[in-house]
């Protein structure tokens, strides 16, 4: 143990502090791909690409441009993708689960990491702390939660052996040209 209690003291000031359990998850800058999403949340392809095109959950690396480009998602998206899985698992309706989503998308992963959302089967409620659980159990409804910290904690082990993809930040999308030949032979003609 520290023999110099004096330093040990300026360390602490009597308060305790507990370090975050594990990593949040890796920087803004690394996307996955459709694949490694659908694995990782425990979702189809179709899924994905059903709540992607009525914007339930959108990557937000990089979307979709025409034909064979790849969307990538971050790990955050990643994370709201295996929420929205749990939801749906404990039976809570699309409608509401992007009610909730929408509550979600404003928060940092950081504030994610510090929430626990309960559900009554109809109402998705999030809560910051023990109380507040406490609170709806109270109720005397059958209710059920989803914590937050535990499903990043696992996404954040679970995601750490698939492939990413890191975004250079002058990253541009390159210009799509939706012209046909044949178009483009119209186009020279009447020019």
């Amino acid at each position: 143990m520290y023999e110099d209690n004096e330093y040990q003291g300026e360390i602490f000031n009597g308060i305790p502090v507990q370090e975050s359990l594990f990593e949040v998850g890796p920087d803004e800058q690394v996307g996955y791909r459709v694949p490694t999403a659908c694995q990782v949340a425990g979702i189809t392809y179709r899924q994905l690409d059903y709540w992607a095109r009525t914007k339930l959950v959108v990557p937000s690396i990089r979307g979709a441009r025409g034909s064979g480009s790849q969307r990538l998602y971050s790990f955050k998206d990643i994370l709201v993708l295996k929420i929205v899985k749990r939801l749906l698992d404990t039976g809570i309706s699309l409608q509401n689960i992007r009610l909730a989503v929408d509550k979600l998308r404003d928060l940092g992963t950081n504030d994610l990491a510090t929430i626990t959302l309960v559900s009554d089967g109809t109402t998705v409620y999030e809560c910051r702390s023990n109380e507040e659980v406490i609170d709806l159990l109270g109720g005397g409804q059958g209710v059920f939660g989803i914590a937050v910290p535990g499903i990043m904690k696992e996404l954040t082990g679970d995601i750490s052996s698939f492939p990413s993809e890191r975004i250079d930040e002058h990253y541009q999308a390159e210009a799509i040209n939706f012209q046909d030949e044949l178009a483009a032979r119209r186009n020279r003609r009447t020019s």
